[in-house]
């Protein structure tokens, strides 16, 4: 299901949007990989999920090529599923953006980050404000899903595997992309940046 309301992942302690995508993980809410990667690690029995790491301790960032490019991307989305926006930028002024009539958050910020791997070449940086999109690559969420053919661990199909499969496939093609999360609306300016414009295409398109 997706969350109506901003709440905090029972998992990973990040905070959780309208429109994604959650599941229960033990008596808590949490981003639905988040509480498929519990599940399948025996981290979260039903009913009794373990202790939320500490928020004064935040989870390592992944190791960056050196000189990689650092590209703020972001997904924007009216209703679930309803008109949508995606955008990318980069501090020297690169930047694209696109909208979708009917899509969802979720989508969006995969959308996002999928157009910014391939129109930049060389190492890369993509930081995100969703832990969704970041946690898939730095706790390997993907493995999983190959090893069981596009399943999650309940033996479900992989939500927006058609944007998923091409993301995943290029960042391990390349070999020098990295994932970065930073907090939405916290003042970072290029965070503002590409929200803004995810938010102007998706009322382009509605």
């Amino acid at each position: 299901m997706t969350a109506k309301y901003a709440t905090t992942c029972g998992v990973c302690s990040s905070p959780v949007r309208p429109g994604e995508e959650i599941a229960k993980a033990g008596s808590s809410w949490a981003h639905s990989a988040c509480a498929e990667t519990a599940k399948s690690s025996g981290k979260a029995e039903p009913g009794a999920l373990t202790a939320r790491p500490s928020r004064s301790a935040p989870r390592p960032d992944m190791p960056a090529a050196e000189g990689a490019l650092e590209v703020w991307t972001d997904g924007a989305c009216s209703g679930n599923p309803g008109p949508g926006g995606w955008a990318w930028a980069t501090r020297d002024g690169r930047q694209d953006s696109g909208g979708e009539a009917g899509t969802t958050n979720q989508r969006m910020e995969i959308r996002a980050a999928l157009e910014a791997v391939r129109a930049l070449d060389g190492p890369l940086v993509v930081v995100s404000d969703s832990t969704y999109v970041v946690n898939c690559f730095r706790d390997g969420w993907w493995k999983g899903w190959l090893a069981r053919g596009w399943t999650t661990s309940a033996r479900k199909p992989v939500v927006s595997r058609d944007l998923w499969e091409p993301l995943i496939t290029l960042v391990n093609e390349r070999g020098d992309v990295s994932f970065r999360w930073v907090k939405g609306h916290s003042g970072d300016e290029m965070n503002d940046l590409v929200d803004a414009l995810a938010v102007e295409q998706s009322r382009a398109v509605a």
